[in-house]
């Protein structure tokens, strides 16, 4: 049973390696070692019942170096002095050559020996000039350039969703799941972006969580803009409410009345009298001075990279 883990770029866990006899307290900084070289990380120091749900699942482990000191603690703050420094270096080079990256941060590792650039573009950079610059600028320190998602870069730089909780990506989630706008309209979600996608500029991860639950609910209803026979006699379909598994009917006089799905039977006449298109464009709605193209919220070709 694992007892510490630790949360490193993305606020992945890992699991941490502590050798017998080692006591560490929730919190304490400790150095770690990682593909990119030792790195100062914050003990997770884990109760029964989380380390018991970690059974069995597949997690990376990483060896424990020692506890931070009081010298390793100043090292530590004097690098992120210096992380700061760069950081702003970078961005003035960037400018310098006009191309069309954003920078989201930067990390030294422990010992200073390689220095890692994280950024976010639309499409490929060629950033051979500004590798040059550099390379002059942090002499003798292997300089890493990494493109990552949108995704990624909000995980990174973390901050509260629409429910007022801590961003899914930077608190419990360990990987992106594909996203795409049918699982908002599956669930009848207004085509909104301020209502269906996060800081990020993406879809909602959320929007997967329950998604099941809908497909299961929305089975043996009648699709909208079907023709069904109530008790109050032929309506169209004009919107489906999945959380209280009622259909929603417009009928031959124009009012909207609600229905269970089986108090509703499908029928083949042809209902295109009934017009439904005002209580359809209520699923579909958009800012009014915008002209938004909704595969601009879908995932882009970076998301789930491993950092």
């Amino acid at each position: 049973m694992i007892k510490y883990g630790v949360r490193l770029l993305k606020n992945v866990f890992y699991a941490l390696s502590v050798p017998e006899g080692v006591e560490l307290q929730h919190d304490q900084l400790v150095l770690i070692r990682t593909e990119k070289g030792d790195e100062v990380a914050k003990v997770i120091r884990l109760n029964s019942c989380v380390a018991k749900k970690w059974e069995g699942q597949k997690y990376e482990v990483v060896p424990f170096i020692r506890v931070l000191n009081k010298e390793d603690i100043e090292r530590y703050k004097e690098i992120k002095k210096e992380e700061e420094e760069a950081f702003e270096k970078c961005r003035a080079l960037i400018r310098k050559h006009n191309l069309d990256m954003n920078l989201t941060c930067i990390r030294y590792t422990f010992d200073k020996r390689k220095i890692t650039f994280y950024y976010t573009a639309p499409s490929r950079v060629d950033f051979r000039e500004l590798l040059k610059d550099l390379t002059q600028t942090f002499k003798r320190v292997r300089i890493d350039l990494r493109h990552i998602g949108v995704r990624d870069e909000t995980s990174m730089l973390e901050g509260n969703g629409l429910c007022g909780r801590a961003y899914c990506c930077c608190s419990f989630l360990r990987n992106f799941e594909s996203i795409n706008i049918k699982l908002a309209k599956d669930q009848g979600m207004p085509i909104n972006p301020s209502k269906i996608s996060g800081a990020c500029g993406r879809l909602l991860c959320c929007l997967n969580y329950e998604y099941s639950n809908y497909l299961e609910a929305a089975k043996g209803m009648p699709p909208v803009g079907s023709g069904v026979m109530t008790a109050d006699g032929v309506g169209r379909v004009c919107s489906l409410h999945f959380l209280n598994g009622k259909v929603a009917v417009k009928l031959e006089d124009g009012k909207i009345k609600e229905y269970t799905k089986e108090e509703l039977e499908m029928i083949d006449d042809d209902v295109s009298n009934i017009q439904i298109d005002d209580a359809l464009s209520n699923q579909m709605l958009h800012h009014d001075d915008t002209d938004i193209d909704v595969s601009d919220l879908e995932d882009d070709n970076f998301n789930g990279s491993k950092l």
